[in-house]
């Protein structure tokens, strides 16, 4: 170690973010462990690193005791006097013991810890940037598919599409660009580990959220999504404001704004929905596109029994009863739906 390399050091530091301090104490307690496992020794030591030359030593350090019964841990009082007159019964000295090899220890030492710590600042750095995307969209660019998983190069990680986060009819050619929605950062002993998804709900929310302006001042509020990914979604929203259009908003003119996000989601249909504090109205409408002719609040049970023309049934139902499963889904309210005269 020398003046060099701790100038080195420092701007290595600098350069990674990393505070200068938090490697030195590593590596005086690195070699610590360094000089017992080289040195057998079994004396209690202490290494002192100084932060400006660079200079190493070594001190075995040891008790000031009036008869000395273990020599590796004790002084004789008489001894340490001889040292400085000021010590007592009690206190400790340090007595210098740096091999003259120490320096080839030290030096090896130093790079292991440099190298660890770095790894793992980088890593920490890494995890607190991708935590901040969570919930978020990012797009990548897909690397390879092992085991039915979906790799995806976002950057400076590579970030992970499981089966279960898939959408089942989608095909994952590598080398297409895909965006996905963030549902979880892990920090691991791997280092950051990022989960990505293609079939949350969340997907949906942030490409309204990209695609609509409305959504992004605040003029527009989604209140709720349902979702069964690559076949349909229902999303509910609102504005406080009377002379803003919340469903027109989310549309947009001729339809351009969902239907560029009904493109993303692989032609996924999408019914946008007026929200309603009435459960009635939010009832009537999440069962869009179907015509609803009267419905029936029980607040206990918070279940509806919902009344449509007999010629509207199966539509209002949908396809293995999937209309009426995300309608339940969106407003939160258990649905049965019966035919009736209009």
């Amino acid at each position: 170690m020398n003046e060099e390399l701790i100038t080195a050091l420092a701007d290595l530091c600098k350069e990674k973010g990393i505070d200068k301090d938090v490697i030195l104490d590593a590596l005086e307690a690195a070699l610590i462990a360094a000089y017992k496992r080289n040195f057998l020794s079994a004396q209690n030591v202490c290494v002192e690193l100084d932060r400006e030359t660079g200079k190493i030593a070594v001190y075995a350090q040891k008790t000031v005791v009036a008869e000395v019964m273990d020599a590796q841990q004790e002084i004789s009082i008489d001894d340490a006097k001889k040292i400085s007159g000021s010590y007592e019964e009690g206190d400790i000295v340090n007595i210098e013991v740096t091999p003259a090899n120490f320096g080839r220890i030290a030096a090896m030492t130093a790079k292991q810890v440099v190298t660890q710590r770095i790894r793992e600042a980088e890593r920490g750095i890494i995890y607190s940037e991708y935590t901040q995307k969570e919930n978020e969209i990012v797009t990548g660019k897909i690397e390879r598919i092992e085991r039915g998983n979906v790799y995806v190069d976002i950057g400076k990680v590579e970030a992970v599409m499981p089966l279960n986060e898939q959408v089942a009819d989608e095909y994952y050619e590598v080398g297409r660009m895909i965006k996905c929605y963030v549902s979880e950062v892990r920090n691991g002993t791997k280092g950051t580990q990022i989960i990505l998804s293609r079939s949350h709900p969340g997907l949906v929310r942030k490409l309204f959220y990209q695609e609509v302006p409305e959504i992004q001042e605040g003029l527009v509020e989604i209140k709720s999504i349902s979702r069964e990914a690559g076949s349909r979604s229902k999303i509910a929203v609102h504005s406080e404001d009377p002379d803003v259009d919340a469903q027109g908003a989310c549309i947009g003119p001729k339809g351009a704004r969902v239907q560029a996000i009904g493109d993303e989601l692989n032609y996924e249909k999408i019914d946008i929905v007026k929200w309603s504090e009435d459960p009635v109205e939010y009832i009537s409408a999440a069962l869009s596109p179907s015509k609803v002719l009267t419905v029936e609040i029980d607040e206990e049970e918070k279940s509806a029994k919902v009344t449509v023309p007999e010629y509207q049934l199966s539509l209002a139902i949908g396809k293995s009863g999937q209309n009426v499963r995300l309608a339940a889904r969106l407003t939160g309210w258990k649905i049965d739906i019966s035919a009736g005269q209009e």
